[in-house]
């Protein structure tokens, strides 16, 4: 791993020491809708900052459910929650919501990128709900890293699906989050495209100590995390370090494929 750069980024009111070395942990948790019908079943795993870790499993193995518990945007039904070492589950969803906005940042298949805006406003929008002044220089560094730099007067309908994921990118990091949630990131794009995103998430590990947690269906996409997570039946069935496309699709297609 590369030695951490030095930080742009203004004091953040979550943590108030120096965060652990786990950005997330999950113990014993678990998430029932409805009696019966559990999504999560007794699953416990920690996350350390700096690294790349992909969810992988067929459809209905859990793993959304996971991010959104592990995110703070779900309450597990029993089990505990940290970000940080924070404990999430005792929160007001008004102290969860101030949470997440100063320490998780999101990365969705939908870029959510609002048509109206240029690429600037919607990368600093969620900053200025906050009430909080963007960080320039962190901002132009890592515009100029996803290659934004002469995009950014821009409306999203005139960029490639490849640039409004990387805008959308800059927008969850634009915060310094102790930890980026992507969900299905390459799901709309082209292979090159896609290859380039994914691409990007990792430099952003590697070169800037940023923790990413990645949900996919693809074999090959999970192939570029540090660790991949494979899942089924609302449980963690399987850990690979440093994971190969062919072997997580064995793997994948052991349990019935995605």
């Amino acid at each position: 791993m590369k030695p951490h750069p030095r930080s742009y980024a203004t004091p953040h009111p979550y943590p108030t020491a120096p965060p652990p070395a786990d950005a997330i942990a999950l113990t014993h948790v678990s998430k029932e809708y409805s009696p019966g019908v559990r999504a999560l079943d007794d699953v416990s795993l920690t996350v350390e900052r700096g690294t790349f870790l992909a969810v992988m499993g067929p459809s209905g193995s859990g793993k959304s459910t996971l991010m959104h518990c592990a995110a703070g945007l779900d309450a597990p039904t029993s089990g505990s929650v940290r970000i940080e070492g924070r404990e999430i589950g005792g929160l007001s969803e008004a102290r969860r919501t101030e949470l997440r906005r100063e320490r998780v940042g999101f990365v969705f298949q939908a870029y959510n990128l609002i048509p109206s805006l240029s690429v600037e406003d919607n990368i600093t929008l969620p900053l200025r709900l906050a009430g909080r002044a963007p960080d320039r220089e962190w901002l132009r560094a890592l515009v100029a890293r996803v290659g934004l730099a002469d995009r950014l007067d821009h409306r999203p309908a005139e960029l490639s699906g490849g640039q409004q994921q990387r805008a959308a990118i800059v927008r969850a990091l634009a915060a310094r989050p102790a930890v980026v949630f992507a969900d299905e990131p390459t799901g709309a794009l082209d292979l090159r495209s896609a290859h380039a995103v994914l691409g990007l998430l990792r430099e952003l590990v590697d070169d800037l100590a940023q923790t990413v947690v990645m949900v996919t269906h693809d074999p090959a996409a999970a192939a570029r995390a540090h660790r991949a997570l494979v899942m089924a039946d609302g449980r963690v069935v399987d850990a690979v370090d440093t994971p190969t496309g062919p072997e997580l699709a064995r793997r994948l297609l052991a349990l019935g494929g995605v």
